[in-house]
Protein backbone atom coordinates (compact mmCIF):
# COMPACT_ATOMS: atom_id res chain seq x y z
CA UNK A 1 0.00 0.00 0.00
CA UNK A 2 1.66 3.14 -1.40
CA UNK A 3 2.51 6.25 1.47
CA UNK A 4 0.40 9.36 1.38
CA UNK A 5 2.25 12.47 1.97
CA UNK A 6 0.68 12.73 5.60
CA UNK A 7 2.76 9.44 6.48
CA UNK A 8 5.91 10.48 5.17
CA UNK A 9 5.86 13.83 6.81
CA UNK A 10 4.99 11.64 9.64
CA UNK A 11 8.20 9.39 9.21
CA UNK A 12 10.36 12.66 8.74
CA UNK A 13 9.02 15.12 11.60
CA UNK A 14 7.27 12.70 13.78
CA UNK A 15 9.99 13.43 16.57
CA UNK A 16 8.32 16.63 16.83
CA UNK A 17 5.02 15.63 17.53
CA UNK A 18 3.77 16.95 20.78
CA UNK A 19 1.79 14.29 23.33
CA UNK A 20 -1.52 14.59 24.91
CA UNK A 21 -1.18 18.26 23.38
CA UNK A 22 -5.37 18.51 24.24
CA UNK A 23 -4.05 18.02 28.04
CA UNK A 24 -1.88 21.26 27.94
CA UNK A 25 -4.71 23.06 25.67
CA UNK A 26 -7.26 21.92 28.20
CA UNK A 27 -5.42 23.03 31.73
CA UNK A 28 -4.41 26.10 30.54
CA UNK A 29 -8.30 27.14 29.32
CA UNK A 30 -9.47 25.56 32.70
CA UNK A 31 -6.44 27.78 34.81
CA UNK A 32 -7.50 30.98 33.25
CA UNK A 33 -11.75 30.35 33.63
CA UNK A 34 -10.75 29.87 37.20
CA UNK A 35 -8.82 33.09 37.51
CA UNK A 36 -11.41 34.96 35.19
CA UNK A 37 -14.06 33.61 37.77
CA UNK A 38 -12.60 34.07 40.50
CA UNK A 39 -12.01 38.03 39.35
CA UNK A 40 -15.35 38.47 38.48
CA UNK A 41 -16.81 37.25 41.56
CA UNK A 42 -14.29 39.01 43.76
CA UNK A 43 -12.33 36.42 44.73
CA UNK A 44 -9.39 37.98 43.58
CA UNK A 45 -7.65 41.31 44.21
CA UNK A 46 -6.57 41.35 41.06
CA UNK A 47 -8.97 41.32 37.47
CA UNK A 48 -8.00 39.52 34.78
CA UNK A 49 -9.22 40.55 31.61
CA UNK A 50 -9.62 37.83 28.76
CA UNK A 51 -9.29 40.83 26.42
CA UNK A 52 -5.54 40.65 26.70
CA UNK A 53 -5.36 36.73 25.28
CA UNK A 54 -7.68 36.68 22.41
CA UNK A 55 -6.92 37.15 18.77
CA UNK A 56 -7.42 40.50 17.94
CA UNK A 57 -5.66 41.50 14.36
CA UNK A 58 -5.69 44.79 14.87
CA UNK A 59 -3.66 44.25 18.67
CA UNK A 60 -1.04 41.97 16.88
CA UNK A 61 -0.31 44.53 14.42
CA UNK A 62 0.34 46.37 16.88
CA UNK A 63 3.05 44.48 18.51
CA UNK A 64 0.66 41.95 20.67
CA UNK A 65 2.23 39.23 19.45
CA UNK A 66 1.11 36.93 22.28
CA UNK A 67 -2.02 36.95 21.06
CA UNK A 68 -0.90 34.61 18.38
CA UNK A 69 -1.02 31.47 20.94
CA UNK A 70 -2.76 32.38 23.78
CA UNK A 71 -6.22 32.61 21.94
CA UNK A 72 -5.73 28.73 21.73
CA UNK A 73 -6.68 29.10 25.94
CA UNK A 74 -9.36 30.96 25.82
CA UNK A 75 -11.91 29.52 27.77
CA UNK A 76 -15.43 28.75 27.67
CA UNK A 77 -18.57 31.01 29.46
CA UNK A 78 -17.95 31.71 33.15
CA UNK A 79 -21.18 28.98 33.88
CA UNK A 80 -18.77 26.70 35.98
CA UNK A 81 -20.77 23.72 35.34
CA UNK A 82 -21.00 24.31 31.15
CA UNK A 83 -17.23 25.07 31.50
CA UNK A 84 -16.62 21.41 33.09
CA UNK A 85 -18.84 19.85 30.79
CA UNK A 86 -17.03 21.69 28.52
CA UNK A 87 -13.36 20.69 29.76
CA UNK A 88 -15.06 16.64 29.55
CA UNK A 89 -15.74 16.50 26.34
CA UNK A 90 -12.86 18.08 24.40
CA UNK A 91 -10.73 16.10 25.90
CA UNK A 92 -12.42 12.75 25.66
CA UNK A 93 -12.71 14.08 22.06
CA UNK A 94 -9.15 14.92 21.56
CA UNK A 95 -7.49 11.79 23.41
CA UNK A 96 -9.87 9.03 21.20
CA UNK A 97 -8.71 11.11 18.26
CA UNK A 98 -5.14 10.76 19.31
CA UNK A 99 -5.05 7.52 20.30
CA UNK A 100 -6.95 6.80 16.72
CA UNK A 101 -5.11 8.95 14.67
CA UNK A 102 -1.26 9.07 16.66
CA UNK A 103 0.11 11.82 17.60
CA UNK A 104 1.58 13.20 14.68
CA UNK A 105 -1.54 13.09 12.70
CA UNK A 106 -3.58 14.54 15.46
CA UNK A 107 -0.97 17.09 15.91
CA UNK A 108 -1.10 18.25 12.15
CA UNK A 109 -4.91 18.26 11.97
CA UNK A 110 -4.62 20.97 14.74
CA UNK A 111 -1.57 22.77 13.12
CA UNK A 112 -4.40 22.86 10.10
CA UNK A 113 -7.20 24.37 11.51
CA UNK A 114 -4.81 26.73 13.65
CA UNK A 115 -3.06 28.25 10.80
CA UNK A 116 -6.45 28.33 8.69
CA UNK A 117 -7.58 30.37 12.05
CA UNK A 118 -4.81 32.97 12.24
CA UNK A 119 -5.17 33.47 8.59
CA UNK A 120 -9.25 33.57 8.53
CA UNK A 121 -8.58 35.84 10.97
CA UNK A 122 -6.23 38.62 9.11
CA UNK A 123 -8.45 38.03 5.84
CA UNK A 124 -11.46 39.15 7.57
CA UNK A 125 -9.93 42.19 8.85
CA UNK A 126 -8.17 42.90 5.78
CA UNK A 127 -11.76 42.72 4.10
CA UNK A 128 -13.32 44.79 6.50
CA UNK A 129 -10.44 47.56 6.68
CA UNK A 130 -10.82 47.69 2.55
CA UNK A 131 -14.61 48.22 3.20
CA UNK A 132 -14.94 50.55 5.86
CA UNK A 133 -11.60 52.38 4.65
CA UNK A 134 -10.58 56.03 6.58
CA UNK A 135 -14.05 56.83 7.55
CA UNK A 136 -14.61 54.89 10.48
CA UNK A 137 -11.52 55.89 13.66
CA UNK A 138 -8.75 52.95 14.03
CA UNK A 139 -9.90 52.20 17.30
CA UNK A 140 -13.51 51.47 16.49
CA UNK A 141 -13.07 50.31 13.18
CA UNK A 142 -10.71 47.24 14.78
CA UNK A 143 -12.85 46.36 18.05
CA UNK A 144 -14.95 44.16 16.24
CA UNK A 145 -12.48 41.96 14.94
CA UNK A 146 -11.60 38.97 17.54
CA UNK A 147 -11.38 35.06 17.02
CA UNK A 148 -12.40 32.86 18.82
CA UNK A 149 -11.20 29.22 18.97
CA UNK A 150 -14.58 27.73 19.30
CA UNK A 151 -14.40 27.00 15.09
CA UNK A 152 -11.04 25.34 15.78
CA UNK A 153 -12.40 23.14 18.63
CA UNK A 154 -15.98 22.52 16.87
CA UNK A 155 -13.39 20.71 14.07
CA UNK A 156 -12.68 18.13 16.37
CA UNK A 157 -15.84 17.48 17.53
CA UNK A 158 -16.49 17.07 13.68
CA UNK A 159 -13.83 14.46 13.52
CA UNK A 160 -14.94 12.61 16.12
CA UNK A 161 -18.15 12.10 15.03
CA UNK A 162 -17.43 11.38 11.24
CA UNK A 163 -15.06 8.69 12.67
CA UNK A 164 -17.25 7.59 15.68
CA UNK A 165 -20.82 8.46 14.24
CA UNK A 166 -22.57 5.88 16.56
CA UNK A 167 -20.97 6.96 19.58
CA UNK A 168 -24.15 8.29 22.39
CA UNK A 169 -23.94 11.40 24.24
CA UNK A 170 -26.03 11.04 27.69
CA UNK A 171 -27.41 15.25 27.79
CA UNK A 172 -28.39 16.29 30.89
CA UNK A 173 -27.84 12.43 31.67
CA UNK A 174 -31.03 11.93 31.10
CA UNK A 175 -31.59 11.18 26.60
CA UNK A 176 -29.46 9.34 24.91
CA UNK A 177 -28.03 11.09 21.62
CA UNK A 178 -26.27 9.75 18.95
CA UNK A 179 -23.13 12.24 18.11
CA UNK A 180 -23.71 12.27 14.15
CA UNK A 181 -27.48 13.96 14.97
CA UNK A 182 -24.93 16.33 16.77
CA UNK A 183 -22.58 16.61 13.65
CA UNK A 184 -25.46 17.69 11.57
CA UNK A 185 -26.56 20.04 13.84
CA UNK A 186 -23.55 22.06 13.42
CA UNK A 187 -23.14 21.70 9.99
CA UNK A 188 -26.42 23.33 9.79
CA UNK A 189 -25.51 25.83 11.87
CA UNK A 190 -22.13 25.87 9.96
CA UNK A 191 -24.35 26.68 6.96
CA UNK A 192 -26.22 29.64 8.63
CA UNK A 193 -23.33 30.91 9.43
CA UNK A 194 -22.08 31.19 5.80
CA UNK A 195 -25.50 32.65 4.72
CA UNK A 196 -26.16 35.19 7.51
CA UNK A 197 -23.01 35.82 9.08
CA UNK A 198 -20.00 38.31 9.04
CA UNK A 199 -16.83 38.31 7.35
CA UNK A 200 -15.06 37.10 10.79
CA UNK A 201 -17.76 33.98 10.87
CA UNK A 202 -17.90 33.11 7.03
CA UNK A 203 -13.61 32.91 7.31
CA UNK A 204 -13.52 31.20 10.48
CA UNK A 205 -16.13 28.83 9.89
CA UNK A 206 -14.11 28.23 6.30
CA UNK A 207 -11.19 27.39 8.23
CA UNK A 208 -12.58 24.94 10.93
CA UNK A 209 -13.79 23.21 7.95
CA UNK A 210 -10.52 23.04 5.78
CA UNK A 211 -8.70 21.04 8.21
CA UNK A 212 -11.54 18.43 8.15
CA UNK A 213 -11.95 18.50 4.47
CA UNK A 214 -8.30 17.60 4.22
CA UNK A 215 -8.94 14.29 6.19
CA UNK A 216 -11.61 13.26 5.24
CA UNK A 217 -12.72 15.36 1.72
CA UNK A 218 -11.34 12.07 -0.62
CA UNK A 219 -13.51 9.79 1.61
CA UNK A 220 -16.38 11.95 1.50
CA UNK A 221 -16.40 12.66 -2.35
CA UNK A 222 -15.55 8.49 -2.77
CA UNK A 223 -18.87 7.59 -0.52
CA UNK A 224 -20.90 10.33 -3.19
CA UNK A 225 -19.35 8.61 -6.30
CA UNK A 226 -20.15 5.00 -4.78
CA UNK A 227 -24.01 6.14 -3.67
CA UNK A 228 -24.39 7.77 -7.54
CA UNK A 229 -22.72 4.39 -8.97
CA UNK A 230 -25.36 2.60 -6.40
CA UNK A 231 -28.78 4.83 -7.37
CA UNK A 232 -27.91 4.19 -11.11
CA UNK A 233 -27.64 0.75 -10.72
CA UNK A 234 -30.49 0.56 -8.75
CA UNK A 235 -32.68 2.61 -10.87
CA UNK A 236 -31.45 0.39 -14.40
CA UNK A 237 -32.36 -3.12 -12.26
CA UNK A 238 -35.84 -0.88 -11.24
CA UNK A 239 -36.61 -0.98 -14.98
CA UNK A 240 -35.08 -3.80 -16.13
CA UNK A 241 -37.68 -5.63 -13.92
CA UNK A 242 -40.76 -3.90 -14.22
CA UNK A 243 -42.98 -4.97 -16.49
CA UNK A 244 -43.97 -4.28 -20.01
CA UNK A 245 -46.63 -1.85 -20.41
CA UNK A 246 -49.36 -2.48 -23.18
CA UNK A 247 -51.89 -0.28 -24.14
CA UNK A 248 -54.95 -0.66 -26.45
CA UNK A 249 -54.81 1.50 -29.84
CA UNK A 250 -58.59 1.61 -29.95
CA UNK A 251 -60.05 2.11 -26.07
CA UNK A 252 -56.82 2.92 -24.58
CA UNK A 253 -57.28 0.72 -22.37
CA UNK A 254 -53.51 -0.15 -20.74
CA UNK A 255 -51.41 -3.33 -18.53
CA UNK A 256 -51.13 -0.80 -15.55
CA UNK A 257 -54.76 -0.28 -15.36
CA UNK A 258 -55.82 -3.93 -15.80
CA UNK A 259 -52.82 -6.00 -15.44
CA UNK A 260 -54.06 -9.56 -16.30
CA UNK A 261 -55.82 -8.51 -19.62
CA UNK A 262 -54.10 -10.33 -22.54
CA UNK A 263 -52.84 -8.00 -24.84
CA UNK A 264 -52.10 -8.86 -28.35
CA UNK A 265 -50.05 -7.02 -31.23
CA UNK A 266 -51.65 -7.40 -35.05
CA UNK A 267 -49.54 -8.92 -37.56
CA UNK A 268 -51.83 -6.79 -40.17
CA UNK A 269 -50.90 -3.54 -38.84
CA UNK A 270 -47.80 -1.59 -40.04
CA UNK A 271 -45.90 -0.87 -36.51
CA UNK A 272 -46.42 -2.48 -33.06
CA UNK A 273 -49.74 -1.82 -32.77
CA UNK A 274 -51.28 -3.16 -29.37
CA UNK A 275 -54.78 -4.04 -28.91
CA UNK A 276 -57.21 -5.56 -26.15
CA UNK A 277 -59.07 -9.02 -26.60
CA UNK A 278 -62.20 -6.81 -27.65
CA UNK A 279 -60.78 -5.15 -30.27
CA UNK A 280 -57.75 -7.62 -31.46
CA UNK A 281 -60.60 -8.98 -33.88
CA UNK A 282 -62.65 -6.24 -34.35
CA UNK A 283 -60.31 -3.00 -35.61
CA UNK A 284 -59.48 -1.64 -38.80
CA UNK A 285 -56.00 -2.44 -39.62
CA UNK A 286 -53.55 0.51 -40.14
CA UNK A 287 -51.18 0.20 -43.06
CA UNK A 288 -48.53 2.79 -43.71
CA UNK A 289 -48.94 3.76 -47.22
CA UNK A 290 -45.75 3.14 -49.62
CA UNK A 291 -43.65 6.63 -50.58
CA UNK A 292 -44.73 7.26 -54.03
CA UNK A 293 -41.65 6.69 -56.44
Amino acid sequence: MPLTLLDRLERRFGWLAVPHVMITLIVGQAVLFVASYLASSGGLPIGISLDRIELDPAKVMQGEVWRLATFMFTPPTQVPLFALFYFILLYRFGSILEAQWGAFKFNFFLLIGYVANVAAAFIAYYVLEQQLGDEVNETLQLASITASNGFLYGSIFLAFARLFPDYTLNLYLLLPLRIKWLALLMWIVYAYGMIRGDWMARMLILASVLNYLVFFGRDHIREWKQGHRRRSFQSAAKRAVSPAKHACAVCGLSSAESPRTLFRYCSKCSGQRCYCPDHIRDHEHVVDKEPVV
